[in-house]
């Protein structure tokens, strides 16, 4: 009867699992050694590359967020100045065609 060894999972940070796909992805080691280094298998990498990629846009996200609210601000401030102008527009208007008839002109 053969004796079974308990395996213990160690539980990976978000910040380690970035430290060890950079090991291969950006530094070029191997994925083998890698693996053996951190005591995880080969899967488990692949599985934290998948994700990696599946999920990274939410790392830019914050700065879409930030580029959404200056372009909405800039549009906001772009409308004032249509408005304020089309106002300042219709009031030299008015005036003009007050000022036509006061000379019989219309």
């Amino acid at each position: 009867m053969g004796t079974r060894r308990a395996r213990r999972y160690r539980q990976h940070s978000a910040a380690d699992k970035v430290a060890i796909l950079r090991q291969v992805l950006l530094e070029g080691q191997a994925v083998s050694a890698v693996c053996e280094e951190h005591d995880i298998s080969p899967t488990l990498f692949y599985t934290w590359q998948k994700q990696c990629f599946e999920n990274g846009a939410a790392a830019f996200a914050k700065d879409d967020r930030a580029e959404q609210r200056d372009l909405a601000r800039t549009v906001e401030a772009l409308r004032q100045r249509r408005t304020q102008k089309d106002r300042v527009i219709a009031k030299v208007t008015e005036e003009f065609v007050k000022t036509k008839k006061e000379l019989g002109e219309l």
